[in-house]
């Protein structure tokens, strides 16, 4: 929960919302007792004289106080940033589980896989699938710039390109490696805290492929994995300091 005046807020506007009707101070006090924080009615009337203020909370009379609009907007911000803050901190203890060595071995295991796919992406995808990966691409560009490329678009990125690549043995061998689910998102985390960028390498994988270039898109795919093995490396090199 947010510190201070910030959890009053928070479980007031909360109690609000899940009782849906008017409540007085002393009503919200008890209920705030009951979730586990001490506080006293007058305190309770301060804080929801700061909500009127801010049309956060309306006061009807004597029956007591409801949420406005403004209210349930401001709670789902304050909901949002909760569920935010509660994953990144259990992304962390995820990353700090995992060793270097894991990391590195799944990025080798990808480039000996993936350099072979870009190589067969160029020699065998069809018109279709290289405008796929195109709009791929250009969705990448787009949510970079707006700092929205998660981990998934990652993903989708080299599915498309493994099923460009005709070689079901590959691609299944690939999904293998992806099997775990925590570990696109911590590779994108890692790159994102030393400042790569997935865009940079998909966009030189696409134009060998586009060229049908299979000697290029084998040597943009090995420049782009092992980009992200040195980012694992400086990552953890730093984290041991």
């Amino acid at each position: 929960m947010p510190k201070g005046i910030e959890s009053y807020i928070y479980e007031i506007l909360t109690i609000l919302v899940e009782k849906a009707e008017p409540l007085g101070s002393g009503q919200l006090s008890q209920f705030m007792h009951v979730k586990g924080f001490s506080i006293s009615e007058a305190t309770v009337g301060r804080i929801l004289s700061q909500l009127d203020k801010k049309n956060l909370t309306e006061k009807l009379g004597f029956q007591g106080r409801i949420i406005t609009n403004g209210g349930r907007e401001k709670l789902a911000r304050m909901q949002n940033f909760q569920e935010r803050r509660k994953s990144g901190k259990q992304f962390i203890e995820i990353l700090e589980s995992l060793k270097e060595k894991d990391l590195l071995d799944v990025l080798i295991a990808r480039k000996a896989i993936e350099r072979e796919l870009a190589r067969l992406a160029a020699l065998y995808s069809t018109e279709a699938e290289i405008k796929l990966l195109e709009t791929v691409l250009a969705e990448q560009q787009e949510l970079s710039v707006r700092k929205k490329l998660t981990a998934e678009h990652d993903v989708k990125f080299h599915k498309t390109l493994a099923v460009a690549g005709k070689n079901k043995v590959l691609a299944a061998a690939m999904d293998l490696i992806r099997h775990n689910a925590q570990l696109s998102p911590i590779l994108e985390y890692i790159r994102t805290q030393m400042g790569g960028e997935l865009v940079v390498g998909h966009s030189e994988i696409v134009k060998a492929i586009k060229l049908r270039n299979p000697d290029q898109a084998e040597r943009a795919m090995i420049q782009h994995i092992e980009s992200l093995i040195q980012d694992v490396k400086r990552y953890w090199s730093i984290a041991k300091i």
